[in-house]
């Protein structure tokens, strides 16, 4: 069955499941039990008996090793990818020649050169491609957005986003660059989805391992500034720690001309205990406890693409435009200099 035509609206969309990790584990449980309209039909991981485990726990009634497996079955009609990045691009080729419906994790690719072939991939074989940047589904961040959209702030001016882990418990499984490709990339889409049509055109960065500055040498950055310019005149900040002491912390800003929205808070619940040693509240630990709704969210847009037969909101192109900011950030920090738009762009 074609996943973007000709699904029936009242069946539920077959999908398979590729990584079974800890992102790829809770994007199965929501396929299986929060999100409308989807079944989970398969789940591939290529670690002995971690597909098998997965798929029993949540009634799913196939597993395998090899993701050419899953992507054989013409009963699936669409595939969420939560393997290792560097395997994204590969996965989203093989898929678009199977002619599944994708939602892949971020980052779409390593390279702009992954990013373009994925994204040809995908367009000519007919097939709808969405990213998994998770704070556009979160309930504040969207309702920054529509503020933004609506005119209701002026003109954007400058912009905030940042993340802030919880904990670095294990530098050694760390790769390098990944504070970059993995967590501020979700910040260089935020500042792009937040700015309307904007293009970065100037990025300039630091990094350096202040959490653990003993695992330096073996590669590790841990915390991060950079700074964005946009050829509407904006400017940006991002930054990200992998150690925040007190909770999970992602946040965004947009002041502009007409007024301020801000998003993000780290607070458990809306609870607040006023006591003898002061105010206190209880924060966030986890990612998929903050935005735990934000995940079903994008899941839930995506099953509802291929049920309709429309394009998602946040495509192949959106999440290339985030991937060359992450790198430019990348190269700023290798030499010391901004790297300027033709740069970014390529």
């Amino acid at each position: 069955m074609n996943a973007v035509a000709g699904t029936s609206v009242s069946a539920p969309v077959r999908i398979g499941l590729i990584g079974a990790g800890g992102i790829g584990s809770f994007h199965g449980e929501s396929l299986a039990r929060r999100v409308p309209g989807a079944a989970l039909a398969s789940v591939a991981d290529p670690a002995p008996g971690v597909a098998e485990r997965l798929a029993a726990s949540l009634g799913c009634p196939q597993a395998a090793l090899e993701p050419a497996e899953l992507l054989a079955d013409p009963s699936i009609q669409a595939v969420v990818i939560a393997a290792p990045p560097s395997v994204h691009a590969d996965l989203i080729e093989a898929a678009s020649g199977a002619g599944k419906a994708i939602f892949c994790e971020k980052p779409m690719g390593l390279t702009l050169a992954d990013a373009d072939r994925a994204i040809d991939a995908a367009r000519a074989a007919g097939v709808p491609l969405q990213v998994g940047f998770n704070r556009r589904y979160a309930t504040d961040f969207r309702a920054a957005y529509d503020l933004v959209a609506s005119g209701q702030l002026g003109e954007p001016q400058l912009l905030r986003s940042l993340t802030r882990d919880p904990g670095l418990e294990d530098p050694s499984i760390i790769k390098p660059w990944t504070i970059f490709l993995e967590t501020l990339i979700h910040d260089f889409d935020t500042l792009l989805w937040l700015n309307l049509g904007a293009r970065a055109v100037e990025v300039y960065a630091m990094a350096d391992a202040l959490v653990r500055p003993d695992w330096k040498d073996r590669g590790l950055l841990d915390t991060a500034m950079v700074m964005v310019r946009f050829d509407n005149g904006a400017m940006a900040t991002a930054e990200a720690s992998f150690q925040a002491v007190y909770g999970y912390d992602v946040r965004g800003e947009v002041f502009g001309s007409a007024g301020m929205v801000t998003a993000g808070d780290t607070r458990r619940t809306n609870m607040t205990f006023f006591g003898e040693k002061g105010v206190i509240y209880d924060s966030v630990r986890r990612n998929i406890d903050l935005f735990r709704d934000a995940y079903t969210g994008e899941l839930a847009h995506f099953v509802d693409c291929v049920r309709k037969g429309t394009g998602p909101e946040c495509t192949g192109e959106d999440a290339r435009a985030a991937l060359a900011i992450a790198l430019a950030a990348i190269e700023s920090v290798q030499t010391g200099r901004p790297v300027r738009r033709e740069a970014v762009e390529k």
